[in-house]
């Protein structure tokens, strides 16, 4: 069977919806092939709430994706964020019958589909289990365990957990578009995929993304995720701030703000003033920059505060967590003027302007690598992943099924021994193509069961 070697990310966003088109070239970068891009008219502060308007959107923005990478979008990969994310960590441990068997993948899913159990508030289901560190028999700080003998196999996770409804929601949007679900993604992670560094990650480092609707977070240290949040406010209540504090309409309160928007008040002199037309003949109305600035500042202040909240919450200042690296922005809110010398000054850590250009071709157009594509381009890599697994999957059970026949005359040739030769080359054939299967993220099962629900509704 010929897999196609393209994939494709769905960014739902609250200003925004972004569909992306890519591919890996022989380097292991991305090329992108296509963008799509419509004004996101039913999502409220990442989370829908028109079902309509989104189905709308969707199908504008995978339109133009697919007339400009002269393709047919079959499935995408999507992006869940919004208010009702939160995160939590937990422990829990599994006995192991068979002291003399060393620990393999069956183990790591036993222990992890055991958190999948975990009851939450009602209303909510597990998004992501994130494991951590291990711990075998007592011995701690265990990257990887399997290979290694033990009874008992512990680990920490972080948890993301979610609203059921907002998840089923994002699935009936993208089916009704006549689109497959081919896996969802928390976008803070994506985010983190298509702008962080590996050395970064194993530093330490805070990723905000500051997108229209919400502010997302993600914080790793020694190369693992550790705590992720989602904080409703974002560019879209700074735009909101600047047309009460003006008496401006929406639009030229968003201009305003991209085009002379600074987030520090004191870059601006007393005598620079813009002037903006008035509504049907009325007077233009003169604002200067520097109240402008102002306005502006007061609510980024209090958006980087709340993220520094949860920064602390995470406990960045004791010594074996501390952040490293820093702050990576990203994000189409990242682009606003002196925002990053501010969180340098308010957070006191070292901050840069994440863009996804790492993973991104050469000869990629310069627009794609902006902080606003970031999701979009970290879910495209998260696509292209899911899609290398199927590949090696059917291969395996193509050779899962040529094996017996290469073992018949063997069996034939000494009937005594059947019992200890057989099991032997199905063990290992069927523990390799479970390593692959296993090594798809544990929410592809929460997608093939929303997939499933989603049919059933119908």
């Amino acid at each position: 069977m010929e897999h196609k070697n393209y994939a494709v990310g769905l960014d739902i966003g609250t200003t925004k919806i972004v569909a992306m088109v890519g591919s890996e070239n022989e380097y292991g970068k991305i090329e992108i092939l296509g963008i799509g891009k419509s004004k996101s008219l039913g999502v409220h502060r990442g989370v829908v709430n028109n079902i309509t308007q989104t189905i709308q959107s969707i199908q504008q923005a995978v339109q133009e994706a697919e007339s400009a990478a002269g393709i047919e979008v079959e499935d995408v990969v999507v992006g869940i964020a919004g208010q009702h994310i939160r995160s939590l960590q937990h422990s829990d441990y599994i006995t192991r019958p068979g002291f003399d068997d060393v620990i393999d993948d069956s183990d790591i899913e036993a222990l992890c589909n055991q958190v999948h159990k975990l009851v939450m508030l009602p209303g909510e289901e597990i998004i992501h289990v994130l494991p951590q560190e291990y711990k075998v028999d007592g011995q701690t700080e265990i990257k990887e365990p399997i290979g290694m003998y033990g009874g008992r196999l512990e680990a920490n996770f972080h948890v993301v957990v979610g609203q059921v409804s907002s998840i089923r929601n994002i699935g009936r949007c993208v089916k009704s578009a006549g689109l497959e679900l081919g896996g969802i993604n928390l976008e803070p992670l994506a985010s983190a995929n298509a702008v962080l560094s590996q050395e970064e990650k194993e530093a330490g480092v805070a990723l905000i993304d500051i997108g229209g609707g919400t502010t997302d977070l993600a914080i790793f240290k020694d190369g693992i995720i550790r705590h992720t949040a989602v904080i409703p406010f974002g560019g879209n209540v700074i735009t909101e701030d600047i047309k009460e504090g003006c008496s401006i309409i929406e639009k030229q309160a968003e201009l305003l703000k991209t085009k002379f928007g600074s987030a520090w008040p004191g870059e601006n002199k007393d005598n620079e003033i813009v002037s903006i037309p008035g509504l049907r003949g009325r007077e233009p109305k003169e604002i200067t920059l520097k109240n402008l600035s102002k306005i502006i500042h007061a609510r980024v202040v209090e958006i980087i505060e709340q993220v520094f909240v949860e920064i602390k919450n995470y406990g960045h200042e004791e010594q074996k967590k501390k952040l490293i690296a820093g702050i990576v922005l990203t994000g189409g809110g990242s682009q606003l003027r002196h925002l990053k010398q501010l969180v340098e000054y308010i957070t006191g850590m070292d901050t840069r302007i994440g863009y996804p250009n790492e993973h991104l071709a050469g000869n990629s157009d310069s627009d794609v690598a902006s902080p606003v594509y970031a999701t979009a381009v970290g879910l495209v890599m998260k696509a292209l992943e899911n899609n290398k697994l199927k590949p090696v999957v059917e291969e395996l059970e193509e050779v899962e099924e040529e094996i017996p026949t290469q073992e018949v005359p063997e069996i034939e040739e000494t009937p005594q021994q059947p019992t200890n030769i057989q099991p032997e080359p199905e063990e290992r054939t069927s523990n390799t193509s479970d390593d692959k299967t296993r090594k798809k993220s544990f929410l592809d099962k929460f997608t093939d069961r929303l997939k499933d629900f989603l049919d059933n509704a119908e």
